[in-house]
């Protein structure tokens, strides 16, 4: 097989790394992929992941078998249902199914409609009416949410009416995220801890992954600026057996059952973000595809061979398969660039990935780096991540910060308590 994976990130890798564990395929490329990625044998391709006649003029060109959609744009924009049309199969859900990401409104009145468990929230078109409702409202935090993809930074918690406020002008007034704050959403602030859960889903049959737990801030002590994730842990321990029966009964099953409904049925990863309250679990929010970086963890943990999950979902016999997954854990570090999420420099030259800077049982996924002097340097805020698999967390977390700890570049930042949240 010749198999192709778009996208370019951590997440990219991690999978590009599962996936070449299958001997059937004989080439593997991936666009734009990364310098890890290259170094690990697959082939990168000078295309942009939202590229989508580049794309498919080079899977058409290059008599490419299977292709693996990975971020969220391209499958908004509906890469798989070009690559469909064309008879390639591609794993990813269809633009109608990807709109539960695409659309904070679709997903939020998909879960009203059919009684999953969310946030109460209002949807607004207009700003002022927006502004009303927040000077009227007596109870704070409140989350505000452009309603399109906004690269994860659309939510905003704000503590008090002003912040609110702020947060809507910026959105629908200053389109600071463009035509993504043309709607937003406005709903209730949820307490508990969260989880993540993605989950294989064919249409008709959803098979949950290990679950995992995200930290999302920037600092120890969960304090400072929301990013694109500083670690991760895998399986999470709030997630308990009880919690995960009820999140099927009431939340997995109904999802998919309500995109059949929908006209959209959801084929890919479906990931769920969940908040355990005190009234049981609910969603925060759906991503149509793999988190980032919650397959660094999750991706390692799985026995069955990912290739062949993917196939059976595109075929529509997912509820054939028997997906097996391995004891332990798993805890993913991130590295990333000083002055993350906010400015930042690139193209410093990294240290520490060669033969002596690894740790037996950890791998080091590339996220934001480039080849540059023969060596790796940085091209992105989040850099690289650690990820070790051990018997228990304790281990995992332990060989994983042994790994980081032996990367070095200028401005190197990560966090020293993942896990601990």
């Amino acid at each position: 097989m010749k198999l192709l994976v778009v996208g370019g990130g951590g997440r990219e890798h991690a999978m590009v790394v599962a996936l070449q564990k299958n001997p059937r395929i004989r080439e593997l490329y991936c666009a734009p992929g990364n310098a890890g990625i290259a170094a690990g044998g697959a082939k990168c391709v000078d295309l942009k992941a939202t590229d989508l006649d580049g794309v498919i003029n080079f899977v058409t060109a290059n008599g490419i078998d299977f292709v693996v959609v990975a971020p969220d744009d391209p499958l908004a924009m509906g890469m798989v249902d070009a690559l469909n049309e064309l008879g390639i199969p591609a794993f990813g859900p269809t633009k109608a199914a990807a709109r539960i990401e695409s659309s904070k409104v679709f997903s939020k009145n998909l879960m009203k409609r059919y009684g999953i468990p969310t946030a109460e929230y209002k949807v607004f078109s207009d700003a002022a009416k927006a502004l009303a409702y927040l000077n009227g409202i007596g109870r704070y935090p409140v989350v505000v949410k452009a309603d399109g993809l906004a690269l994860g930074k659309g939510v905003v918690i704000a503590g008090d009416c002003e912040e609110a406020c702020e947060a809507v002008n910026s959105i629908m007034e200053d389109k600071i995220f463009g035509d993504s704050g043309n709607e937003i959403v406005i709903e209730e602030f949820l307490t508990g801890p969260e989880v993540s859960v993605l989950a294989f889903c064919d249409g008709e049959t959803v098979v949950p992954m290990v679950s995992s737990m995200d930290h999302k801030r920037i600092y120890d002590g969960n304090e400072g600026p929301n990013t694109g994730g500083m670690g991760t842990i895998a399986p999470n321990p709030h997630y308990t057996p009880e919690i995960a029966r009820r999140c099927m009964e009431e939340i997995f099953r109904p999802t998919i059952k309500a995109m059949k409904k929908e006209g959209a049925p959801f084929r890919g990863c479906l990931y769920f973000g969940l908040m355990i309250t005190g009234d049981g679990p609910k969603v925060i929010e759906y991503n149509c595809r793999f988190g980032d970086p919650e397959a660094q963890v999750v991706l390692p943990l799985l026995e069955t061979d990912l290739l062949e999950i993917m196939e059976a979902i595109c075929q529509g016999r997912l509820g054939e398969l028997e997906i097996r997954w391995k004891d332990g854990a798993a805890a993913c570090v991130i590295a990333a660039s000083g002055g993350y999420p906010s400015s930042y420099k690139t193209g410093l030259p990294i240290q520490g990935l060669g033969e002596d800077g690894q740790v037996e049982g950890a791998t080091v996924y590339h996220a934001g780096t480039k080849l540059a002097d023969g060596g790796f340097a940085t091209a992105g805020g989040r850099v690289l991540g650690v990820t070790a698999t051990a018997g228990s967390l304790a281990e995992a977390l332990e060989k994983a910060y042994q790994g980081i700890g032996k990367i070095t570049f200028p401005g190197i930042h990560y966090r020293n308590d993942i896990g601990r949240y």
